[in-house]
């Protein structure tokens, strides 16, 4: 299973949408299907040119490790070596903060990860989660 075009679109706009709704600052969201390949990338106006490639290790980062990057998070204080690790291993594209969030269907088949950067980790990750959920989708951030 994986992560439908026209249910990557749903999220990546209403990612943005609740990021204007909140005041966000510019954010980029990326959608990933589970062999972390890319389905969409949006980037608004103004966003710093890193935010797209922030936003791709966040939500490969997800994928990779099946867990949303809040958990991973939590993971690199207590285990600062193994993240160190993983980040090597995947090249450099692994981004262990909150803003990274597994997609799931409702039979909990893992269908892709959101992954959104531009303003505070919380922020990001409350974007993905309005998006994923305009799609009718499950979130597990952790």
């Amino acid at each position: 299973m994986s992560i439908t075009l026209d249910q990557a679109s749903i999220i990546t706009e209403a990612s943005l949408a609740k990021g204007r709704e909140l005041g966000l600052k510019p954010i980029s969201v990326i959608v990933l299907d589970p062999r972390t390949s890319l389905v969409t990338c949006s980037s608004e106006d103004g966003v710093s040119q890193m935010r797209w490639r922030i936003a791709h290790g966040k939500a490969n980062a997800a994928i990779k490790i099946g867990m949303g990057t809040r958990a991973l998070m939590a993971r690199a204080e207590q285990q600062a070596y193994f993240i160190q690790a993983m980040n090597g291993l995947a090249d450099g594209d692994f981004v262990p903060v909150p803003g990274g969030v597994l997609i799931r269907d409702a039979d909990g088949n893992l269908l892709g990860a959101v992954g959104i950067s531009g303003d505070t980790s919380d922020n990001d990750e409350a974007a993905a989660l309005a998006g994923i959920s305009a799609a009718g989708l499950v979130a597990e951030t952790g």
